[in-house]
């Protein structure tokens, strides 16, 4: 036999077929790649609110086997993501002013605990560290990208966070900014950044002066929104999520 008729005889069946498929292309995403990259869709709304997942297209998308998708779903699920009924399987959470308004809340409690612990245990050269940094970012414009003037938020308040030393408030406020976050980004594009930015002044003035008391006043003031103040935002969240569903 001839070494092409060799490798014929070897060969699988389907290698021989011009019509076969193509073999599946293995996907090189880890757990935590396909962990982050659902985490997003469902923070920024890419599901719709109180869309059914549909885990098999979500795994064709993905190139991911079911096994892994299945395990970050429930995680997801778990952390707050998603949720979960008996006759549709996982689906997007809701985005309703009642369970926004209560993550707020939370995360109001959380940052004035770590505020208290920051007032005690940061250095003052960790605080010249973030009051640099902080004045630095007030040269960005405030017509920048939503996103990008957004995560300049959240980068001050968990670096503030990790002043405080306790990693358990670290994890629990970057798990609590998460789930806000596309309420916070719509908050952003409708002019909130300037507040924010001067605001953060204040908080770090508080901060180097050991004012405990101010401090958590400050951010009380910072946090806090009132449910009706949520409902209007939630409204834009809505117009935006259905508008870009057209496009």
């Amino acid at each position: 036999m001839t070494q092409a008729g060799t490798r014929a005889a070897l060969a699988p069946d389907d290698a021989l077929d011009p019509d076969a498929p193509a073999p599946r292309k293995r996907t090189s995403l880890s757990s935590s790649a396909i962990y982050e990259r659902i985490k997003n869709m469902a923070a920024t709304y890419e599901f719709k609110p109180g869309e059914r997942i549909n885990e098999i297209e979500l795994s064709k998308r993905l190139e991911v086997s079911r096994t892994p998708l299945r395990e970050v779903l429930n995680q997801l699920m778990v952390e707050g993501f998603l949720e979960r009924t008996a006759n549709k399987g996982f689906t997007s959470r809701p985005l309703d002013a009642k369970q926004v308004f209560d993550l707020y809340e939370y995360r109001l409690g959380l940052e004035t605990a770590i505020a208290r612990l920051a007032c005690k245990r940061a250095t003052d050269a960790e605080i010249n560290d973030l009051e640099a940094i902080t004045l630095r970012d007030t040269s960005i414009p405030d017509d920048s990208d939503s996103a990008e003037l957004l995560a300049l938020d959240e980068d001050f308040h968990m670096r503030l966070a990790r002043l405080g030393r306790n990693e358990e408030f670290v994890r629990a406020l970057a798990n609590v900014n998460a789930r806000i976050q596309y309420v916070r980004w719509i908050d952003m594009r409708n002019g909130r950044r300037p507040y924010t930015q001067a605001e953060h002044i204040s908080i770090i003035e508080a901060l180097k002066a050991r004012d405990e008391a101010a401090l958590v006043t400050l951010l009380e003031s910072h946090i806090a929104r009132r449910q009706d103040q949520i409902t209007e935002v939630i409204k834009l969240g809505y117009s935006e999520i259905y508008t870009r569903s057209k496009l």
